[in-house]
């Protein structure tokens, strides 16, 4: 009884991969929107640390800005222990 050979299944060769987006594009076209997206994600973190900054300075502004009795309410300590 001979075992019947199945045919070998043809390897795509380099040249038959599918057309990117990238493959159709011009490479000028490409560098520039990838450095347009470098400057993007730079002013989004630029932005954030500016935020970041201002919230800190908006609780040291309110901070300092407290009242004896605000003080008095967060303090963690029983003051009628004191008396």
């Amino acid at each position: 009884m001979a075992k019947k050979r199945q045919p070998q299944k043809a390897q795509p060769k380099k040249e038959d991969k599918p057309l990117t987006l990238g493959d159709m594009l011009n490479q000028d076209l490409v560098n520039k929107l990838k450095n347009r997206q470098q400057e993007l994600k730079a002013e989004e973190a630029r932005k954030a640390e500016e935020e970041e900054v201002r919230k800190r300075e908006e609780r040291r502004l309110r901070e300092k800005n407290k009242s004896f009795e605000d003080l008095l309410n967060e303090s963690g300590m029983n003051w009628k222990e004191f008396k």
